[in-house]
């Protein structure tokens, strides 16, 4: 196939190892990162695929927009930006990274939680404003502790293979079957949640996992636990979440994802949105909660390998 014919859309910007690697491989590449959703709709009839971050949706009438296109790159894990469904239909292949950012996620997530286990955010700020509270800041070890997974793809997988170096126990949950291994035990829920001292969200945001973690769910588990969240901030009700850290339900929360970010992960507040929740506000007044700003998969290495692995995907998509 000459790939000279074959014209892709860049709608974000990514490492330049991604343009540079196809346009070496003789790929069209042609950059859009200002015009309207509607301006490129107007131009798609003419490109036969896109590279996106999170940009804007992908949605039926941008797919029907598009009457050549062969297939969608998404920079990223997920692909939950994308109607997936419908563009499979019209036989376009849909292309995702998530072994480009899952060493970064598994060692944020590790970061995270033995920065909440030592209190190392509340102390760092109590040393800065002239505090030596030591018996205060008195904290926990992993040794001992069972950390329970909820999801066990690319991101579960690499913070287990991190946990193998603590005396820890841990269990996963995934809809998928028989996917357990050497660092994990793949237990159901209700086992996860009688055990869990840790629990560290791994999921997708789809409709089975949109506001799971909810009261129902976080009572349900038999001891008081800590949770991370490295995955998607609408798996969670942070109203919930809230109450659960007020009773001591939660013991304490990393969060690198909110429920109130934008679709496109950009900023943090969906569009006319004039007041901060007051879940949020509750959650910046607790010491036991630890932020980010949707980074974990976000590190300079991250940045080169999930462009390695587009390129290395569209270049077997056209090697058949």
């Amino acid at each position: 196939m000459d790939l000279n014919t074959i014209k892709i859309l860049h709608l974000d910007s990514n490492h330049p190892y991604l343009w540079d690697t196809l346009e070496s491989l003789g790929f069209s590449n042609t950059a859009d990162f200002t015009s309207s959703k509607a301006e490129i709709m107007a131009r798609m009839p003419e490109y036969h695929g896109i590279v996106i971050r999170s940009r804007f949706p992908i949605d039926k009438a941008f797919i029907d927009s598009a009457t050549q296109l062969q297939f969608i790159a998404r920079v990223g894990a997920g692909l939950e930006s994308i109607d997936c469904d419908y563009a499979q239909e019209k036989n376009i292949t849909l292309i995702a990274a998530p072994e480009g950012n899952s060493n970064a996620v598994g060692e944020h997530a590790l970061g995270m939680l033995l920065n909440l286990f030592n209190n190392l955010n509340q102390a760092n700020a109590q040393i800065r404003q002239g505090v030596w509270q030591r018996e205060g800041n008195r904290g926990y070890e992993l040794e001992g502790k069972t950390i329970g997974l909820l999801g066990y793809g690319n991101m579960g997988k690499s913070f287990a293979k991190k946990l193998q170096g603590f005396d820890v126990k841990v269990l996963c949950y995934d809809i998928q079957k028989n996917i357990g291994d050497a660092h994990a035990q793949q237990v159901s829920l209700q086992e996860l949640q009688q055990q869990a001292d840790v629990l560290s969200l791994h999921v997708p945001w789809t409709p089975l996992t949109h506001q799971l973690v909810n009261k129902n769910f976080i009572d349900a588990f038999a001891k008081p636990f800590w949770l991370i969240n490295t995955a998607r901030g609408k798996n969670v009700v942070t109203a919930d979440l809230v109450e659960a850290l007020q009773s001591g339900q939660i013991l304490g929360a990393g969060l690198d994802v909110l429920e109130f970010e934008k679709s496109s992960f950009e900023t943090l507040f969906q569009e006319n949105t004039s007041e901060i929740p007051a879940a949020f506000q509750a959650l910046l007044a607790m010491p036991n909660v630890l932020l980010s700003p949707h980074i974990a998969g976000w590190t300079h290495e991250s940045h080169l390998k999930l462009a390695q692995v587009i390129v290395d995907k569209i270049k077997e998509k056209y090697s058949a």
